[in-house]
């Protein structure tokens, strides 16, 4: 009753745990689905698209600079270019009327340039005689192009700069006509930027739709790619909230060889770490419950008879030690086959062989009264766990010595074959059928054969070998019915290592 009490709270206690965390996937889920803006996916989008964003930004900034500083050289190369027009003309020109050099007539040179050059679209020029204006191509008069208080009529030096006039933003060029060594009159060119820095507009208003709509296309991928990259995640999570104590089976599907697909790999392996550490605790939990069951019944049995005075005290202590003696061993077997799945399970150094071998072949030989024989001692060295090894054969020597009579013979020995060790123990008792060859090696598993004076829970052969395989070996059994049976631990020598 105590044992079924203690089981169905652990059904209960595994139900509650499973419905806690699967009620705790559903809460996650629903938390994400009401803040979908927290999601890694949400996250690492809006930084994309932020950085896009600021980079486009930053492009049309530095864009529109570079612009209009090549407009501004532009229009300076274009004013250098009708000065340089204009001062050939005074240096070199002729009047066209009398086919002289203009000499001091500084009306006819400007009759000829205006007449002969056709200014550039929003460019004007501008001509200046003793300070007052003489002809210009300017549709409005040449005080409106020259507002805000500048004197340019009467310059004495080239001067150059901006003003804001009727039609916007204007820069312009003034230079003085020296004749002589008098300034005559003054020459003005002027150009209308505004219609320059509107194409600029022009130009980055188109580049700004194309990098809105190439932003609206890179975001719609990254969407997409983000949630690509981060399905391995949500493969973690989903099977991490997927996983109970009482299924660890569930694994991701790993995909690729970056960073996710590493984390997804190490969180495989930490399941598997998992899967077995738990197996390994349930197997001790049922092989404990189930062995120790029978010995607390028989504990308790006893004692019932011994306070209602119905058995002798002497008998029932005597029963009840040596159950408790029985149970300690029996616990002692299973801690020890749950302790073999540990890295730490093993303490290996380099031991001899031969000396290991005839130190067990002593041993043995202190055990019953058998025909105890030493078929060979290997000369060589295996790394190995010496304290193992020897709890490992002792199992099988026990275990031959309970499977034959007294005067029998039983046979160690060890070889070496390749890059492996091999002990044996060889017995003359009844042998195994091969139907159960298989099964001894479980736990509590029992032969057929056995004799009615074996004692112990069936734990030996399970624990020689968890030994074997600890060791990066096997056990290997060979026996028919009749014909006794050979039992051999096989096990890497670890000498190609060194």
């Amino acid at each position: 009753m105590m044992m079924t009490t203690t089981t169905m709270m652990t059904r209960m206690t595994t139900t509650t745990e499973a419905t806690t965390t699967e009620e705790r996937g559903k809460g996650g889920r629903a938390e994400r689905a009401l803040r979908p803006w927290r999601s890694a996916r949400a996250r690492i989008l809006s930084w994309v698209i932020g950085l896009l964003v600021a980079s486009t930004a930053v492009t049309l900034v530095l864009e529109r600079q570079i612009l209009v500083g090549r407009v501004g050289d532009r229009v300076d190369d274009s004013l250098e270019q009708e000065v340089e027009e204009f001062r050939r003309l005074v240096r070199d020109g002729r009047n066209p009327l009398t086919g002289r050099p203009f000499g001091t007539n500084v009306k006819a040179i400007f009759d000829v340039f205006l007449t002969r050059n056709v200014p550039g679209e929003g460019e004007a020029f501008f001509t200046f005689l003793g300070g007052r204006p003489y002809r210009s191509t300017a549709p409005d008069s040449p005080e409106r192009a020259i507002s805000e208080g500048r004197e340019l009529a009467g310059v004495e030096r080239v001067e150059r700069g901006d003003f804001t006039g009727p039609d916007g933003k204007i820069r312009y060029l003034a230079v003085p006509v020296r004749i002589e060594g008098r300034t005559r009159g003054a020459f003005l060119v002027t150009v209308r930027l505004g219609e320059e820095e509107d194409e600029v507009g022009d130009v980055l208003r188109v580049n700004a739709i194309v990098a809105l709509s190439v932003l609206l296309v890179a975001s719609a991928l990254a969407f997409l790619i983000v949630g690509r990259v981060l399905a391995p995640l949500r493969g973690v999570a989903e099977t991490a909230r997927s996983i109970t104590d009482t299924d660890l089976s569930q694994r991701i599907a790993v995909e690729g060889d970056d960073e996710i697909a590493d984390l997804a790999r190490t969180f495989n392996a930490m399941l598997d770490r998992l899967e077995e550490a738990f197996g390994v605790q349930r197997a001790f939990v049922s092989d404990a419950g189930h062995e120790l069951r029978t010995p607390i019944t028989i504990i308790r049995g006893h004692l019932d008879l011994l306070v209602s005075g119905a058995a002798p005290q002497e008998e029932v202590l005597e029963i009840v030690t040596d159950e408790l003696e029985r149970m300690s061993r029996l616990v002692d077997d299973l801690l020890l086959l749950a302790k073999s799945q540990r890295p730490n399970f093993l303490q290996l150094r380099h031991e001899d062989l031969d000396v290991l071998t005839e130190e067990l072949f002593h041993k043995a030989s202190a055990l019953a009264e058998r025909d105890w024989r030493l078929e060979r001692a290997a000369v060589g060295r295996v790394l190995a766990d010496r304290q193992r090894i020897t709890q490992a054969v002792m199992n099988l020597v026990r275990n031959a010595a309970e499977h034959t009579e007294p005067g029998a013979s039983i046979t160690l020995g060890s070889e070496i074959r390749g890059t492996d060790a091999r002990l044996w123990v060889t017995d003359t008792g009844p042998g195994i059928p091969v139907a159960e060859q298989g099964r001894i090696f479980e736990r509590f598993a029992r032969g057929d054969t056995a004799s009615a004076r074996t004692e112990g829970a069936g734990l030996g052969l399970a624990i020689t070998r968890a030994i074997a395989e600890a060791h990066g070996g096997r056990v290997e059994l060979r026996s028919r019915p009749g014909q006794g049976a050979t039992f051999a631990i096989v096990i890497p020598t670890g000498e190609e290592d060194r």
